[in-house]
């Protein structure tokens, strides 16, 4: 018999987890076909402001990978918008002329961004922020661009503006509010707020009305943003510009459509719209006259849906009583019901302590809780939440009420942690509307001894992950002694398995596998060909652990690797020769020049690593451009790739009358020794001929400093996102030690180190006295070390020219060096 058919219109968070509900009771009911608009899945879109701020990656926020959709038989429709409902032939017609009938109609089409009615919104450099794409384009634009305006102060505006802070743009938040946050926080909450932005380098300008944006001068062709002018008159530079001042219920297609919509789809108490076929939930919808922006009320409305579709009928969404507990880049914050008080017939409640950066505002009206505030310390905020939402009587309670849950005598013991105090009616997480009851029933009925077990099997903590650490508290009050906090080397690869990186790669070296395929079989992994997660990571373990016996995998490896280029915002690509150490002669720029000019390079630009950058190259002209630059001697400067890119030097004591070592003649020996070396992540070196250090030698992956005696080496740095100042691993006496000390330590770290995780993260985990134990004191285990590094490397030929008859790289370009 065939199944009837359900399909769902968006593939965001409401509707998927209408879905995962769903089957939970009805698993095999329908034939279910899925229309999302971005060539993405179902992903976490709250984390889009880690991601922004270089914290994930995109790959870390997904929330139900493609093996999901696979396993439970779901067709699913990525980068197709549906512009079209039938309701008279039920079916539903996508933008690409692909159409789905269906039975059951889910409608989640979300929201969009409010974008100001004001001139100049259309000019490109402005953009909303609601989704990956537009986090690409902050990411893009804020390594080419200076100034950043942000156009609104709310939760979505400040995370764009510490993210797009935290990536080097001098930004300046715009707000139309006399403070930040105000739906969430009171003034002085949101002072408080402001105040310690401030001092995370924002600027803010509120009180604002923004009457027009305008082009940039030397904009070009495009006309790109350039200016932000306000109503006062006063005119603000923007290289970009977000406007981050609210979203607006995305009904328009079910308007379309003829179902009845009013500011949102119109739906009942059981999300139906008032076709009986036609369900809707999350963030398009209007129930009882109130659209839902927060998370936890679309998951209760997808439990309601859920119920109905599964035809059990039960389920009824009657509104939501609401809280908020925010991190906002770093800071915590909590406020639920009436919070602002002002009222003759309430109370308020105040503790202030500005210098230790608390403030909480409690409102008591008729000896209830009705409402509440907390900047700073929010830990009290689900026990507040509950009292809210009880009703209690807080009449006993009332003198130590601020004080938080452990200093009231009649809710448990002091001393006890907060779990164990809380009652099971308790909600721990808000976003999925899980209590403490469940969390613990789930804990002792499977056996759960694991945060990530939780989050599998009650949700809690899966969304905003702000409750993790109470549900750490729970599992820890619950199976006592058994629990111990997850370790970070216990986490799956990816969804395609349950193995962490550790356990693949002692696996791949304890069972001598030289194959991706070879690794699937002995791990059994769940899908047959991996995920663009896994694939990259088990090829990198495996060339570096087999490097003679491994063939590496080309389609294993990123876009960039595989073109050999930096591929760029328009679709163009980024070429680098290599300049060993950052040295050139004039035949190299001669070679340069004619490149640039033969393939029309529209940007030519000196990098911060000392060499040359041709941006703006066609795909199908980079075999042809190498193969010019091959010819003038020159190989990549693997600036694409998880491998060595760079080796700065200063001028050092061949020519700098303070310096004290030869400082290009150790980079060009540094380099070359390590050329095509591929990495967990990139690594990057510097060689500076005194401790004046002109090379930022104290930033980089293996730093070198030369001294009156010789050498200082350092370890661990990075000049990302977050800057880690490297640190000290040892002094030597000679070029040779040098090198030897530095390939030990490479090669420890390309041993030791997980796929994407950068010689700081390593350090973090490992230790830097275990380090120093396998480089520094045991003379013949770095001596095994530098073997097996040079080993490895010792036929390495530019990528360009593996199907050509030439020397090993190693044996071209000398460079010979005189002090």
């Amino acid at each position: 018999m065939e199944k009837p058919k359900l399909v769902l219109i968006g593939n965001g968070m409401a509707g998927v987890r209408t879905l995962e509900e769903l089957l939970k009771l009805a698993p095999d009911q329908y034939e279910i076909t899925v229309f999302g608009a971005e060539p993405h899945p179902n992903y976490n879109r709250i984390l889009l402001s880690p991601v922004l701020a270089g914290e994930m990656q995109v790959q870390d926020i997904i929330l139900n990978g493609l093996d999901w959709y696979a396993e439970h038989g779901i067709q699913l429709h990525t980068g197709k918008t549906v512009t079209q409902i039938d309701r008279v032939r039920r079916v539903v017609i996508a933008d690409d002329g692909t159409e789905a009938r269906y039975d059951r109609l889910l409608i989640a089409t979300g929201s969009t961004p409010f974008m100001l009615p004001i001139p100049g919104r259309q000019l490109p450099g402005v953009i909303g922020y609601r989704d990956i794409k537009d986090t690409d384009e902050m990411i893009a634009a804020a390594s080419q661009y200076r100034h950043a305006v942000v156009i609104g102060g709310g939760l979505l505006g400040l995370e764009a503006a510490n993210g797009l802070k935290l990536r080097g743009m001098d930004v300046t938040v715009v707000h139309i509010g006399p403070w930040l946050l105000e739906r969430q926080l009171d003034e002085v909450a949101g002072k408080m707020l402001q105040q310690s932005l401030e001092d995370k380098g924002l600027k803010f300008l509120l009180s604002k009305q923004t009457e027009a944006l305008l082009p940039a001068p030397d904009g070009g062709p495009e006309g790109r943003v350039g200016a932000v002018r306000f109503k006062d008159g006063l005119q603000i530079p923007a290289d970009l510009v977000v406007m981050a001042a609210g979203i607006r219920p995305n009904y328009a297609l079910a308007e379309a459509a003829g179902i009845h919509c009013n500011r949102g789809i119109v739906v009942s108490d059981t999300m139906q719209t008032y076709d009986p076929r036609v369900y809707a939930v999350g963030e398009c919808v209007s129930h009882r006259g109130i659209a839902y922006g927060l998370v936890a009320p679309l998951f209760e409305q997808a439990k309601v849906a859920a119920n109905h579709l599964a035809s059990h009928g039960i389920g009824r969404y009657q509104g939501s009583v609401t809280s908020t507990k925010l991190k906002v880049t770093g800071i915590d914050l909590f406020s639920a019901g009436d919070f602002q008080g002002g009222q003759d017939d309430a109370e308020e409640i105040t503790l202030n302590d500005p210098h230790g950066g608390v403030y909480k505002k409690l409102i008591v009206k008729d000896n209830k809780l009705v409402g509440g505030v907390l900047y700073g310390d929010t830990a009290d905020g689900p026990w507040y939440f509950q009292l809210l939402k009880d009703g209690r009587d807080i009449h006993e309670l009332r003198d130590s009420l601020i004080f938080g849950q452990s200093q009231v005598g009649d809710v448990g013991h002091a001393g006890n942690s907060k779990a164990a105090e809380m009652a099971d009616s308790a909600e721990v997480c808000g976003c999925n509307g899980v209590s403490k009851g469940k969390i613990c029933q789930a804990i002792k009925e499977k056996g759960l001894f694991s945060l990530d077990e939780v989050k599998k099997h009650t949700k809690a903590a899966s969304s905003c992950g702000s409750c993790a650490g109470l549900v750490e508290q729970i599992l820890a009050s619950t199976i006592g002694g058994a629990y111990t906090p997850a370790k970070l080397d216990s986490k799956p690869v990816c969804g395609c398995t349950e193995h962490s990186h550790k356990a693949v790669r002692e696996a791949i070296v304890a069972q001598r596998l030289t194959s991706k395929e070879a690794v699937f079989d002995f791990l059994e992994w769940k899908t047959p060909n991996g995920c663009d997660k896994c694939r990259p990571a088990i090829n990198y373990y495996l060339i570096s652990s087999w490097p003679h016996e491994a063939k590496d995998d080309p389609q294993s490896r990123l876009i960039n690797e595989r073109a050999h280029a930096n591929i760029q915002k328009d679709g163009t690509y980024s070429v680098v020769p290599r300049m060993w150490g950052g040295l050139t002669t004039p035949a190299e720029l001669r070679a340069i020049a004619d490149a640039a000019e033969k393939y029309q390079v529209p940007t030519v630009k000196v990098t911060g690593g000392q060499r040359i950058d041709l941006l703006g190259i066609k795909k199908e002209d980079l075999p042809a451009i190498w193969a010019d630059l091959n010819a003038a001697g020159m190989v990549s400067g693997h600036a694409y790739g998880k491998s060595i890119r760079t080796v700065k030097t200063c001028v050092g004591a061949e020519h700098c009358r303070f310096g004290t070592q030869l400082a290009m003649d150790m980079g060009v020996k540094l380099e070359k020794m390590l050329f095509d070396m591929y990495a967990p992540h990139k690594v990057k070196l510097a060689v500076s001929g005194c401790p004046r250090n002109c090379a930022e030698a104290g930033i980089k992956d293996v730093g070198v400093i030369g001294v009156d005696s010789g050498y200082e080496l350092y370890v661990g740095g990075n000049g990302g996102i977050k800057t880690e100042v490297a640190q000290f691993l040892c002094k030597v006496r000679t070029d040779e030690e040098v090198m030897e000390y530095a390939g030990a330590f490479l090669q420890l770290y390309r041993e030791q180190g997980w796929y994407l995780e950068r010689t700081c993260h390593w350090l973090e985990r490992v230790g830097l006295d275990a380090v120093k134990r396998q480089v520094v004191d045991d003379a013949a285990g770095r001596q095994a070390l530098y073997a097996r590094l040079l080993d490895s490397l010792k036929d390495a030929k530019d990528p360009w020219q593996t199907s050509r008859e030439t020397q090993p790289v190693k044996q071209f370009i000398p460079i010979k060096l005189e002090a």
